[in-house]
């Protein structure tokens, strides 16, 4: 058998061969891209996963270091403010307590004494300012001033009767 081959057969088979290794070449082209794309994606996927381990794990010591810088002193901060002001309040309430105590107790004080200058203004009322008196032993009636012309006694200015020790 003889084949003679003309320039088109040639052409033809050489483009046949040239779509068929380009095709071959396209279909490995795009193979090498799926698993070049799938490795990609593998890789940014780990470091994705490392970005967020490692976030949290730096979110975790920010929450620790905001714990220890901030929440505890503030916690002290507020139970020392809290145990002053309470303090504070309890000896208010201490002091006004006492204060009131001694406010009415005055008040009474006062009653009393008003009372007691209404019953000893009476008495001298009754006994005309007659005043009994014991000075070193001796007993004494005082008179109010201006009774006796010549008392035989005198104590503070005024005429007085000295009485008997028997």
């Amino acid at each position: 058998m003889s084949t003679t081959s003309n320039p088109n057969d040639l052409n033809a088979r050489l483009r046949s061969r040239m779509a068929a290794e380009r095709r071959q070449f396209e279909e490995t082209a795009a193979s090498e891209q799926r698993r070049l794309g799938e490795n990609l994606r593998a890789i940014a996927n780990d470091e994705l996963r490392i970005t967020e381990a490692d976030t949290a794990v730096r979110v975790a010591r920010m929450r620790v270091i905001l714990l220890n810088a901030w929440l505890r002193p503030l916690v002290v901060g507020v139970t020392i403010f809290l145990g002053i002001s309470g303090g504070s309040w309890g000896l208010m309430q201490w002091l006004s307590a006492g204060i009131q105590s001694r406010i009415e107790t005055l008040a009474a004080l006062d009653v009393q004494i008003e009372d007691a200058h209404e019953t000893l203004a009476g008495i001298e009322e009754t006994t005309w300012g007659v005043t009994l008196l014991e000075i070193d032993g001796d007993r004494f009636v005082v008179l109010p001033v201006g009774t006796m012309d010549h008392p035989p006694w005198t104590v503070g200015g005024r005429p007085a009767l000295k009485l008997s020790s028997e």
